[in-house]
């Protein structure tokens, strides 16, 4: 065939003379010669006859799809469609939280469908609420010497310089807190990549009896999981939910004992509600459990176990509790509050003592948006670099970019008659808020928890970052 003749694959049809026969594992036409007047090939001749013979119809799994009637039984066994066996550490909405339809209103309006009048009633309440707050946060700016080398690679990108900016910070927060050492499970939410833990098993070198399990929902693409080659560490995924995520279950923990540090990087909305719960309550409180056994009680000659107990930096004075708790430590940085939801929401009690409910929930959770929505079309307006595939595809993050932004988000449907600075402070206001609920759950179930800045705002627009150590329950009237 000419080298200027289309090809069978870019024309849908065999070359001419060749056989008709569409071979579907090569994605191509046969390419052998049919004899004239035929269509087929003398291979596929008796095949494409006994083909057309036979009846296609709809997978009953899934109608997107068709199947060889007489290949159905087979079929069924290996469709994707088909229904996966639940492992053992599935259990349906464990950390999903009280499901509560009578505080759930019937319609909600649109931020800005609301009436001036409405939306200034819902700001005196935020105000309100959020009176005696702390709105300025400690800067907890780090880095860590293990992403030296690949800060200063001179072939990144402007989006990858900061994420691997964010990730410095976040792991050193990690080792600040004393969270880096041997015998522990670093359980990573919203894994994506993978690329936090990738960077916490660097940082602990030859550390012993490490593990990770990176939770995502969802297959990714680009997984940095080939990358681990330390004898030290083993690394376990799992594509799952974080709602229905049963930590206890998983065989490495309910075999090994583990302490677990739960860490994330820009958890989005609602799934940092679900880390908390799966952490605080799930595996947790397995402890007070009659049909468990006691964790594993602490090595008191372990290093990196005492130095556990002196991290009591974040959130003021006191002291670790004396019993060991499972859940070692907590670092998630916070992102998208505008996807919270009240159900999974573990603050309620906190919203509840202020007079606020799921009303205010809601809209409190879309204003949040303020606080960086604005920024962030300046930031792309004014932007002259334009973005590369790799830049976009970093992490699968869209955070930072407005990939999440809903129709609220967007500038130009604030209510017109706030100021863009007052915008930007109670969208703040409102994140803080939120937050501060997350705090005091925490505090509540006997950890000392903390906001702090982990990233420049020109590096990442949420650069919050929460973390909680095993504490004695603070005095009602402390601040985190």
């Amino acid at each position: 065939m000419a080298a200027s003749a289309p090809t069978p694959h870019a024309t849908g049809f065999p070359a001419e003379g060749r056989c008709g026969y569409y071979v579907a594992k090569k994605k191509r036409f046969c390419r052998m010669v049919a004899a004239a007047g035929r269509r087929f090939c003398g291979e596929h001749a008796g095949a494409a006859e006994e083909e057309n013979a036979r009846k296609r119809i709809l997978c009953p799994l899934d109608p997107k799809h068709t199947v060889y009637e007489d290949q159905l039984a087979k079929h069924l066994r290996k469709c994707n469609s088909r229904e996966k066996p639940k492992p053992d550490f599935f259990i349906q909405d464990i950390n999903a939280g009280l499901k509560d339809e009578t505080e759930i209103p019937e319609q909600l309006v649109p931020i800005s469908s609301l009436p001036e009048e409405q939306l200034e009633i819902l700001i005196k309440k935020l105000k309100k609420a959020s009176e005696g707050l702390n709105s300025t946060l400690k800067d907890q700016i780090m880095s860590h010497p293990a992403l030296h080398d690949a800060l200063n690679d001179p072939n990144n990108g402007d989006s990858a310089t900061k994420h691997l900016k964010q990730q410095a910070s976040i792991l050193g927060n990690i080792e600040k807190l004393k969270l880096l050492g041997p015998r522990r499970c670093f359980v990573e939410f919203g894994a994506g990549k993978g690329k936090l833990s990738h960077w916490v098993d660097i940082a602990l070198k030859d550390a012993e009896e490490v593990h990770f399990i990176l939770v995502e929902k969802v297959p990714t693409r680009f997984k940095v999981d080939g990358k681990h080659r330390k004898k030290n560490s083993v690394f376990q995924r799992l594509q799952i939910d974080i709602q229905h995520l049963c930590l206890n279950r998983i065989p490495v923990l309910s075999r090994e004992r583990l302490p677990v540090v739960g860490i994330g990087k820009h958890l989005c909305g609602a799934a940092t509600d679900l880390a908390l719960r799966c952490l605080v309550e799930t595996y947790g409180a397995r402890r007070e459990e009659g049909n468990e056994e006691p964790s594993a009680k602490r090595i008191k000659n372990n290093k990196a176990d005492k130095d556990l107990g002196a991290a009591a930096e974040v959130g003021g004075e006191g002291h670790v509790a004396e019993e060991w708790s499972p859940v070692a430590g907590i670092v998630v940085a916070l992102c998208c509050h505008h996807r919270c939801d009240w159900r999974h929401y573990v603050g309620k009690d906190y919203f509840r003592a202020r007079g606020l409910g799921a009303l205010e929930f809601h809209y409190f959770q879309r204003m949040s948006s303020w606080a960086t929505c604005g920024r962030r079309t300046a930031a792309l307006e004014a932007s002259s670099v334009p973005r590369t595939r790799d830049d976009e595809s970093e992490d699968g993050e869209e955070h930072d970019g407005g990939g999440h932004r809903g129709p609220e988000d967007r500038a130009g449907t604030l209510p017109g008659f706030l100021p863009a600075e007052e915008k930007e402070r109670l969208g703040r206001l409102c994140k803080l808020l939120i937050d501060q609920g997350r705090l005091e759950y925490l505090q509540r179930r006997g950890f000392r928890a903390a906001l702090q800045r982990y990233a420049d705002p020109g590096v990442s627009l949420e650069n919050v970052l929460l973390t909680a150590l095993p504490a004695q329950a603070p005095p009602a009237d402390a601040t985190a």
